[in-house]
């Protein structure tokens, strides 16, 4: 079995404003939204 973690993950960034959003959300509307895949660190 594959028991490592996720080194990263995707998140939802507003263009305009810079605040977190769902990732759903962004793809929704990809004119004004941002999707940022962040690494995780150690």
């Amino acid at each position: 079995m594959n028991s490592q973690k996720p080194s990263a993950r995707k998140i939802g960034r507003d263009a305009e404003t810079g605040r977190f959003t769902s990732v759903e959300k962004a793809r929704q509307q990809p004119k004004t939204h941002i999707i940022e895949t962040v690494k995780k660190s150690r």
